[in-house]
């Protein structure tokens, strides 16, 4: 972590698989910044890299017939085993590109290099890959952990701002879950994160550190990694329900709405004080995002039937139970196991009327 690891990219892959060939998987957004330093540096280091492999920007791009192209364009290139599979992107590219390189040849090795905010703090880090399905998001992937990931904060300066701000949706959710003083750090310090100062650097680093000591306790999701998804299963749905569309709504965006939501649903489950729950939402919109479905969505966009058929889909859920991950407070975040369906939905018809 930290500015100008895109230019150390070559030597750095080179000492990790010496004599190993490597194919870019990018999308059309990333490719005009940053793929030619990539390459550079690749080539500098003397590592041979097929043509770019680029797919559309966008949530879309995890689909069954992207997959497809970017697993016959890996062939293609010819990569043998112990050749690398690079991400060069977002969350949508991270996870796509894992994918391919867990399925082919029964895994590649896989470098990720995140370009947005979202995928350096959360989704290039513990070794989660996915692409999505009509019934629901990240329900086809696997566990493949990543060889080397390079989260170079100086990349972020190209993101455009709804991007970044929806990736900060994810790194607040770290003192959400179990670290009170980084949520309130990062109270005093969003101005710093957001203008690229060092504190920057620093979000980015405390982040990843939290996200990686839990998956290292629970790399394949049994126990407290549930607790990474704070938010999510709200947010899934809404994203389902909304076609996957980007212009209507990001993966960070949903996951703000909730956010807000699971502390507004433990404030009245008598788990959680409103003042907390406020306090959150206030800070989520003092970041520019949204808090309730009707900001972003509009009022009516879905109905509570409609979001508790897409939260059945939820990998939490177990036996049939829905599961979802509810606070006590800031930084007192519980994985709720057998939610009361029927207070869920009562709590839904008030969010989706709101």
């Amino acid at each position: 972590m930290g500015p100008g690891l895109l230019f150390d990219a070559g030597w750095r892959i080179a000492a990790l698989a010496p004599g190993a060939a490597c194919a870019i998987v990018t999308d059309t957004n990333v490719a005009g910044h940053h793929v030619q330093a990539l390459q550079t540096s690749l080539h500098l280091a003397g590592v041979r890299c097929a043509p770019p492999i680029v797919v559309p920007a966008g949530e879309t791009s995890k689909s069954y017939t992207c997959f497809a192209e970017v697993c016959d364009a890996l062939l293609t290139a010819k990569l043998e085993r112990r050749d690398c599979v690079i991400a060069l992107g977002g969350g949508v590219v991270g996870d796509l590109a894992g994918f391919a390189a867990a399925c082919l040849k029964r895994g590649l090795p896989l470098v990720q290099i995140p370009t947005s905010l979202l995928a350096q703090v959360d989704s290039s880090v513990g070794g989660k890959t996915a692409i999505n399905s009509p019934l629901g998001k990240n329900l086809v992937g696997a566990f493949h952990q990543p060889s080397l990931v390079l989260a170079d904060t100086d990349v972020l300066d190209t993101l455009p701002e709804r991007e970044f701000r929806a990736g900060y949706a994810e790194l607040v959710k770290y003192g959400l879950i179990d670290d009170r003083g980084f949520f309130e750090w990062c109270e005093r310090h969003r101005a710093g994160i957001f203008q690229g100062a060092p504190e920057r650097v620093e979000a980015v680093r405390r982040a990843v550190a939290a996200k990686a000591a839990v998956v290292a306790r629970d790399e394949y999701e049994t126990g407290d990694r549930a607790l990474l998804n704070l938010g999510h299963t709200f947010g899934h749905a809404l994203e389902r329900l909304a076609g996957y569309d980007g212009a209507r709504l990001v993966h960070g965006e949903a996951v703000a709405i909730g956010i807000a939501m699971a502390f507004r649903f433990s404030v009245r489950q008598g788990l959680c004080a409103g003042q907390d729950a406020e306090r959150v939402a206030a800070h989520l919109r003092a970041a520019g995002l949204p808090t309730t479905i009707a900001a972003r969505l509009g009022p009516g966009f879905a109905s509570p039937e409609a979001m508790l058929d897409a939260m059945a889909q939820d990998k939490k859920n177990d036996r049939g139970r829905l599961t979802l991950i509810l606070a006590r407070g800031i930084g007192e975040s519980f994985v709720a196991r057998d939610a009361d369906v029927g207070a869920v939905r009562d709590f839904l018809g008030l969010e989706c009327a709101a």
